[in-house]
């Protein structure tokens, strides 16, 4: 397998911090138990972070830091969340400093990397209020132009990082007549208020990430000169939505964290503990909810990796890509984490029996992440206003159209080639019909049919995937042509209908990026990936809602062998993912690692 440079970041962090079980390492599942226990803030852990210089990666290099991709990105993140999402949610509320780079002068932007490289600085996004949520037009929050800057009344809550962060981007109605058109969005810097002109709301006691400062912020005519306006009046709620298109989607990497440690930890118990006369693992059903698990992460890899990669290519298209990766990626992990739980048995519910109860601290901190900067119910209803200019794009396509497209899809999916740096002045509040990962689908089934002359291909194998990628083109084309004579709906009142039928759009937008993902990287991402034995049982997997496959038949082979490669994976400490990064060794697998030296040298 061919060593991705994108990923020896996340590798070398992993390193430092050492195996998760030993309770003497920084981030140890123990250390963030205890802290769970306690409800504290992890200072030490964030403090640690920062030390590492952590902090320089989520400022880009055209502005002094060390940001290259969104793809190396992700992969940092899902190390910090393996080990633990209160602390690794409090760091990465750093990206929201997307919204300065996006938007914000050189000064502005200079001055913000100096703040989270040299000062350690920290952020909050101040968006949402207690009446109001996510109806951000609605909001009561008020910046009353005065000389040299705006005063400041009202409350934002809840707000993660709202008490502890130095800055605090705030969206408040500058002009209440002028609707989406009155908002506009401040940089806001502690440092620099009169602190007797906005205070501290109490922190709110959650179930999940326990520690996190998940509180809010009050202003009183609070005085905010005129350099902490990000943008021009007016475009608050543009750059709010365009920020979320960032931000929405890398939640995604919150939830592939501790949907590995999820698995990992289940699969050592299952594979450790005997009964009826073998381990929990070999018995056929909680081996298969362990491989259906797998295959989730696998699936959610292959579209989490995808729309990283995609920031860089098509940054235009994520009013789309962004909804559908941040619905069908947290919700499908949020589940896999419930599923297994069934295998773990009354121990995921124990708080000190297995791995220091670190599985139910997952389960609990993960199940706000689909939550966050959107619920689904948003997501999905993005996507809703956009799908039937999604199904018009579609059937105006032409030779020329496709081969640009194609082009575009080989940079996207290819994890050997570099992407482009990030543009976010190309994002668009809506992606004007396009959607590449989907509208690729014809080219993709065109490219598996040329690879039917490859002697490397499994012919059953490469035939099964034709058959599930034929079939959701027919659902897709019969999607398109019910969009194209159905009534359009502006506004909230969308049928329940139109929901489903945003979600069957998920799935099937899962099911390309699979295909792209497997036909550009069969060759570089190592033999089991090649095989693709995995994406048959996951293209199965996606499509059973509504394709239920009584008539085909797959081998039992193919499950077997998927679950070899879990055990595999597992035994040499790697993440469970299409690309298997090496994690920190665990105490075991050092101590096997050890003795084969020994045994090598005595030879």
């Amino acid at each position: 397998m061919q060593q991705l440079k994108q990923y020896w970041v996340a590798e070398a962090l992993e390193r430092d911090l050492g195996d998760p079980g030993n309770p003497d390492n920084m981030m140890s599942w123990k250390q963030v138990i205890d802290l769970d226990e306690r409800e504290a803030f992890p200072h030490e852990i964030i403090e640690w972070l920062y030390n590492w210089k952590l902090s320089h990666y989520y400022v880009p290099e055209w502005v002094g830091g060390e940001f290259t991709s969104f793809e190396e990105f992700v992969s940092i993140v899902r190390v910090l969340c393996r080990r633990d999402q209160t602390a690794g949610i409090a760091f990465t509320t750093l990206f929201w400093s997307f919204l300065c780079w996006m938007a914000g002068t050189e000064e502005q932007k200079q001055k913000l990397a100096s703040f989270i490289k040299d000062q350690n600085g920290a952020m909050c996004l101040a968006y949402s209020e207690r009446a109001h949520g996510s109806d951000l037009i609605a909001g009561d929050v008020t910046a009353t132009k005065v000389p040299g800057g705006y005063l400041l009344n009202g409350e934002k809550w809840p707000i993660n990082r709202a008490t502890i962060s130095g800055v605090s981007f705030v969206i408040a109605k500058t002009d209440a007549s002028a609707g989406s058109r009155g908002l506009s969005l401040f940089m806001v810097e502690k440092a620099r208020l009169d602190s007797a002109t906005y205070y501290n709301l109490p922190k709110t006691l959650t179930h999940g990430v326990r520690g996190s400062d998940i509180s809010g912020i009050g202003f009183k005519d609070c005085f905010v000169p005129d350099d902490m306006l990000l943008g021009k009046e007016g475009a608050g709620l543009e750059l709010a939505l365009k920020g979320f298109q960032i931000t929405r989607p890398l939640c995604a990497a919150f939830s592939h964290g501790a949907a590995d440690t999820a698995l990992r930890t289940t699969l050592k118990f299952a594979m450790g503990r005997e009964l009826y006369g073998k381990t929990v693992f070999d018995i056929p059903q909680p081996k298969r909810t362990l491989v259906d698990a797998f295959l989730d992460i696998l699936i959610c890899d292959c579209e989490t990796i995808g729309v990283a990669r995609g920031f860089h290519v098509v940054p235009e298209q994520f009013s789309v890509w962004g909804a559908v990766v941040k619905y069908q990626v947290t919700v499908a992990l949020e589940k896999m984490i419930q599923d297994v739980s069934v295998v773990l048995g009354s121990r995921f519910y124990m708080r000190d029996e297995h791995d220091f109860g670190i599985f139910q601290k997952q389960l609990r901190d993960n199940a706000i992440i689909s939550m966050f900067d959107g619920s689904s119910i948003v997501n999905l209803h993005a996507l809703i206003l956009q799908m039937r200019s999604l199904a018009k794009h579609r059937a105006k396509r032409n030779d020329k159209t496709m081969e640009a497209l194609q082009s575009r899809l080989e940079v996207n999916f290819s994890l050997d080639k570099p992407v482009p740096r990030y543009a976010p002045e190309k994002m668009d509040l809506f992606s004007r019909g396009a959607d590449d990962s989907l509208q690729g689908l014809e080219i993709a089934i065109a490219q598996l049919h040329d690879l039917k002359d490859q002697s490397d291909v499994n012919a059953e194998v490469l035939e099964q995937i034709i058959t599930f990628a034929s079939c959701a083109l027919e659902e897709l084309n019969a999607q398109d042509e019910y969009l194209a004579t159905s009534a359009f709906e502006f506004g909230h009142d969308q049928s329940p209908e139109l929901f489903e039928l945003a979600k069957k759009y998920c799935a099937l937008h899962a099911v390309a990026t699979c295909l792209h993902m497997w036909i550009y990287n069969r060759k570089n991402l190592g033999e089991f990936f090649a095989k693709g034995e995995w994406l048959v049982l996951s293209l199965a997997r996606l499509l059973r809602s509504f394709r239920p496959w009584h008539n085909l038949t797959i081998s039992p082979v193919y499950v077997e062998n998927v679950a070899q490669e879990l055990v595999k994976l597992y035994n040499e400490d790697k993440m469970f993912s299409i690309v298997p990064f090496q994690l920190a060794k665990t105490e075991t697998q050092k101590d096997k690692t050890n003795a084969a030296s020994e045994l090598q040298l005595q030879a």
